[in-house]
Parts: structure tokens; sequence; C-alpha cells
């Protein structure tokens, strides 16, 4: 039991402050409040892990899909798994608190491999990660041995160690563009796959594209018929998608993309209403960077991204039990390290 420190009333209630300005427009999480009186209770929690942060040397990476009061109360870099990668690699912190889920955490401590990196949650896993292994792959790699083998971030170390390189949703096309081979394994998200095939044929890129079998808990269950109803109800909707959705929703949205780039585009468009086919989190980070734009409801929540919260944060930070902390294989990890630097090399830069 981690006890919290006492806090001055004036520092109390300038942190309460801080965090009601931030969460004034938050309305994304059903049953969940982000009032003055809830700010008030975050405000000793949020006070207590900024100053172990310096105490610690310390960094918190937040995925856009955590709750607001670790994104925007502790988090020093927030994002998409690309950006949050670039942040891991360049980190120079002794340890490295991962808010997200744990092959996000896996990642960082490939990139960062002398830092002590841990996980709020062990059970934050991931439906597109946990289904594919790396013995699984292998068998793949063998009935296909001239494919290039292209892995999804979302995946776990095992899987980036057999692999060539690694994508994201926002550089993926041009990078299996690039890439000499014609034929491509593409693992382990299938919808995300069959949006991959779509999209390079309507670019004139000729590749066959095998994958495995995963989908993504939150992004699948999408449906073109609620697109259709939500426009007829909400005449200049925009609907803004993830390629982790189905081809029929990709094909029926306006805008197809990363985190990052849903985030651009809604801050860059105007419509009277935007329908965000993601996790809700990050409608959390629209409603708070982006207060005059008009979101309704569609969205989805991640069960292992809301495992996360303030207290297991604090906990992993002050004293990480075990099973927090994340260990690989050296072996395992160098493979693996290869094939993210692959995709540093390959994607392009803005």
């Amino acid at each position: 039991m981690v006890s919290t420190p006492a806090f001055t009333a004036a520092e109390l209630e300038a942190e309460t402050t801080r965090l009601f300005k931030a969460f004034l427009h938050v309305d994304c999480t059903p049953g969940k409040s982000w009032d003055y009186e809830a700010c008030r209770k975050f405000a000793p929690l949020t006070l207590e892990i900024n100053r172990l942060k310096q105490e610690k040397d310390a960094v918190i990476l937040t995925h856009s899909y955590v709750e607001p009061e670790i994104v925007y109360g502790v988090g020093d870099f927030k994002g998409d798994s690309y950006f949050l990668s670039l942040m891991a690699r360049e980190a120079k912190a002794k340890m490295i608190v991962f808010a997200g889920v744990v092959f996000m955490a896996e990642t960082a401590k490939i990139l960062s491999p002398d830092a002590t990196v841990v996980v709020p949650d062990r059970g934050s896993g991931c439906s597109l990660a946990d289904s594919l292994t790396g013995d699984q792959l292998r068998k793949l790699k063998a009935a296909y041995p001239d494919a290039a083998v292209v892995c999804y971030i979302n995946s776990t170390a095992d899987v980036k160690a057999e692999s060539d390189v690694c994508v994201t949703s926002g550089n993926v096309y041009d990078i299996v563009s690039a890439l000499p081979q014609r034929r491509i394994l593409f693992v382990p998200d299938r919808l995300m796959g069959e949006n991959i095939r779509t999209e390079l044929k309507r670019r004139g890129v000729d590749k066959e594209i095998i994958t495995s079998d995963g989908t993504c808990i939150v992004h699948d269950v999408f449906d073109a018929a609620a697109v259709a109803d939500a426009r007829a109800r909400f005449p200049g909707l925009k609907v803004v998608a993830h390629p982790e959705c189905t081809p029929e929703v990709a094909a029926v949205a306006d805008f197809v993309g990363s985190t990052g780039a849903m985030m651009k585009y809604v801050k860059t468009s105007e419509a009277p209403y935007y329908l965000m086919l993601t996790e809700c989190g990050l409608v959390g980070r629209l409603q708070v960077e982006t207060p005059d734009k008009h979101f309704i409801g569609g969205c989805r929540l991640c069960p292992y991204m809301k495992l996360n919260s303030l207290e297991k944060v604090r906990a992993a930070l002050a004293a990480p039990r075990p099973d927090q902390i994340v260990t690989l294989d050296e072996n395992i990890r160098r493979r693996a390290a290869r094939c993210i630097d692959r995709m540093f090399e390959l994607a392009p830069r803005d």
C-alpha cells in the first residue's frame, strides 16, 4: 500500500483547477465524470505522481485511449503507437511508465533496453497482439517462404522478432509499397490487411497480401448500417474511421487513418458533426483539444486500456511489483529492435 503524502490546501486547489480546466469539455466515458469534485479527488494522486517522476527520473508515456486524468494529469508524452515508439527510443529516463497496453511497454523496452520499463496493469493485453505468437508466425513463414513479413506494431516482441519490418496504421501503405517483394505476409490484423489490399490496388501498387486472422475488439464491431443511420440523422456529418475497421466501414467513411491522422483530420477540417469510429479515449482528447467541435455517439471502449488508472500508475512508479516490470530475452529484444529500426528507416518523414 502506497501512502499519499500531504499537500497544502493551496497546492491541492491549484491542481484541482488545472485538471478541471483541462477536462472541461470531456464527456466520453459512460458513467464517469470529470467535474470539479472528480478533479478534487484526482489532485492528490496527480501531484504525487508528478513529484515521484522527478524523484525517480521517470517519464510517463500515455496512449490516447487511456483516461483523460492520466493523459492530461500525469502524461509526459501522449499520442499513438508510432509517436510513443519514437519517444521511447529517445527517452533518456531511468524509468518509463507506459500507460497503454503490454505490447506497447514491450516496444519501449525494445527501444530503451537500459531503462526500467513498467506497465501499470499486466492484464492490459490486446486482442490483436494476443492473436498470434512467435511460434505461429514461424509456421506461417514456412508456408510462404518468399513473402516479406510485415507486422503491425500491435504485436508482441516475439512476433516482431520474427518479422522483417514493423509498421503502424499511419505508415503501412508507404512501407509495404517500398518493399521489393510482391508477396506480403501481414500480421496480425486481418481487417487492416484487407484495407491495405484495397488501398494499394487504388494506388496502382501490385502486391499480394496474405494475413493472419486477428482483429481489434474495439474496431471490428462498427458497421456500415449504423453509419448510414447517423448520416440521415446528422446532415453534414463527417465519419472518421481507423483502418482496423472492416472494409465495409472504411468504404463509407469520409476519412480513414491512424490515431494521429484522425486527430489531425478533425483539427483541420470543418463539419457540423463528427462520428469517430474508434476508441472513446481519442474522442476525449479531441473534446479537450478541439472544444468547438461536436461529436456524436459511436465510439467504443477498450477494456484493456481502461485497466490503467492513476492508482496503478502511482504504484508502478513508486514500487513496481515484479509482474509490472517488463523483461525480454536479449536475443528476442535485439531481433525485434532490428524490425522496428527498419520501420524508422522506411517510414516517410513529415
